[in-house]
């Protein structure tokens, strides 16, 4: 997992992992999801691991766009 740098100092999300073709987001209230391109769509995805390596708006991108498209609920 790599730390979310959190440049907007007001972020739910604390890590994620990056894989080829789907990230994992890992919340500050210990909520883990999975995000793919079978069920997220790769569009999303790839702007989702873009925002995640900038460190800013990632959260506000999930609550606002992609809602409940996540593959899995790991926690």
């Amino acid at each position: 997992m790599e730390r979310y740098l959190n440049r907007g100092g007001n972020s739910g999300v604390a890590g994620y992992s990056i894989t080829a073709d789907s990230i994992t987001v890992y919340f500050n209230d210990g909520g883990q999801y999975l995000y793919n391109y079978t069920y997220t769509g790769q569009r999303d995805v790839e702007h989702m691991k873009a925002l995640a390596v900038s460190g800013r708006g990632l959260n506000s991108y999930i609550s606002s766009v992609v809602k409940k498209r996540y593959a899995r609920k790991i926690r």
